[in-house]
């Protein structure tokens, strides 16, 4: 056994030395993947400051983005750029603030989206109003400006302005790899082969220690889904609908099919969930669920058919909310919440919430917003990532969301390794979402409200 060992393990330390030559050779860049959700662009930029989405290459060559990469690396700026197909996996309206939730990595974040343009950044590494300038400065009223102009322009005026150093994932400068190469290759491979045996203890052990987290907040997750679940088919049990009633049309019968797919689908996701990041699916279907029913309540009773809004902050259980109230967390400040009739009329009285409570992990219960971090999937499922942040600013989960140890799981990464992106640059999802106005990619040369960015940073 151990004589087949050595080579195994041999083989494995050729293979990573393969790819750290790779990695250290000027203008190598890795084989680009097709990005299907916001969240696959945020885990791109975590290792590189510039993504081209495949079904935008025409937009930016590979020598292009190469090119900015270096540029942004070379100046060891926090600068992020994105070149995306606008296509609905990309909403105009949410996919930079969503971008910027996601990666988790304090910045300035650029985005094509098609062939229009938009910028934010954190207030800390550059002003609301210098972006704003800087993205009005890199449009064009009335042409069509290409992404490598418009891009290049906005990167060189990005990183003189911005303040803060690239963040550690990206793995340091592009600068002085060519007449360094040899030596560091040699290094590389002297550590990696005398360090060989160490390295792949100590991988097993952090595997094995990430896998027991993963089950353990998995677990205390499924107590709370399942009740959940539980809910929401006794709310369909009580449903006083068939089909087949008088006066059901087809758009009655189109809300209730959608309410039991919905149940059907959190109900296969669940059974599926191999980590604590599989719950977000299972709570966004049962919101999605929730808000059909409540349409076909409008339907029924002839009322007006109601807004897409989140579901209730206090416990989304009590189905969309109505109106935003504000409300202050214990020891924390004030912020509006989306909350249900009821609890509305309960705050307005001066009386407490009908909060959801879950185990706090000290032997009792209490408002899942005092909870551990395992519960961030579960609310961001129900909330969505632009919107979360404001609300559990100032609460314990809100405050483990946005810490460094976080930053992997609520990002979509793996749960707990968001240690992987620290060095001074990583927040998580804390930051301030309220100066993005929903827009500013406008087709071409269109301003778009000039940058879309009035007060916040995002």
């Amino acid at each position: 056994m151990r004589n087949r060992l050595i080579p195994t393990l041999l083989a494995g330390l050729l293979l990573i030395l393969s790819v750290a030559v790779l990695a250290m050779a000027p203008g190598v860049a890795p084989a680009a993947v097709r990005a299907s959700t916001v969240n696959d662009v945020a885990q791109a930029l975590r290792r590189s400051p510039v993504y081209v989405d495949p079904a935008a290459a025409d937009q930016l060559s590979p020598g292009q983005a190469a090119a900015l990469t270096k540029k942004i690396k070379d100046a060891d700026k926090p600068v992020f750029v994105a070149v995306l197909p606008r296509t609905p996996a990309f909403p105009e309206q949410t996919v930079l603030p969503t971008l910027r939730t996601d990666t988790g990595i304090t910045g300035v974040y650029a985005v094509r989206l098609g062939n229009g343009f938009n910028a934010g950044a954190d207030p800390r590494v550059m002003t609301t109003r210098a972006v704003h300038n800087l993205t009005a400065a890199v449009k064009t009223p009335g042409t069509d400006t290409d992404a490598a102009t418009q891009l290049n322009a906005f990167v060189d005026r990005a990183v003189e302005q911005a303040r803060g150093s690239a963040p550690a994932s990206w793995g340091g400068s592009a600068a002085g790899r060519g007449s360094s190469s040899t030596a560091g290759l040699i290094t590389v491979g002297a550590v990696l082969v005398l360090g060989g045996g160490t390295a792949y203890a100590l991988v097993r052990r952090n595997r094995r220690r990430k896998e027991e987290d993963e089950q353990a907040a998995l677990a205390k997750l499924r107590v709370v889904v399942d009740e959940d679940i539980t809910a929401y088919g006794e709310t369909l049990d009580r449903l006083d609908f068939h089909p087949a009633e008088a006066g059901a049309d087809d758009a009655m019968r189109a809300d209730y099919e959608r309410a039991l797919d919905s149940y059907e689908t959190a109900k296969s996701r669940m059974d599926r969930a191999r980590r604590p990041s599989d719950v977000r699916g299972v709570t966004q279907a049962l919101e999605e669920g929730r808000y059909s029913l409540a349409v076909l309540e409008a339907r029924r009773t002839g009322g007006e058919l109601p807004a897409r809004r989140p579901p209730c902050f206090f416990d989304p259980r009590h189905g969309p909310s109505v109106a935003d109230v504000r409300w202050s967390p214990s020891g924390g400040t004030g912020r509006e919440v989306p909350v249900c009739a009821a609890d509305e009329i309960r705050l307005r009285e001066g009386e407490e919430p009908l909060s959801r409570t879950v185990d706090t992990g000290d032997g009792r219960r209490g408002p899942y917003w005092e909870a551990g971090p395992a519960y961030g999937p579960w609310a961001g499922g129900y909330f969505g990532g632009g919107l979360l942040p404001g609300l559990l600013a100032g609460t314990l989960l809100g405050s483990m969301l946005s810490s460094p140890a976080y930053a992997g799981e609520y990002g979509g990464g793996d749960f707990g390794s968001g240690g992987d992106w620290s060095g001074g640059d990583v927040s998580g999802a804390d930051f301030d979402p309220s100066g993005f106005d929903g827009g500013g990619f406008g087709d071409g040369g269109d301003l778009g409200g000039g940058g879309g960015f009035d007060g916040g940073g995002f």
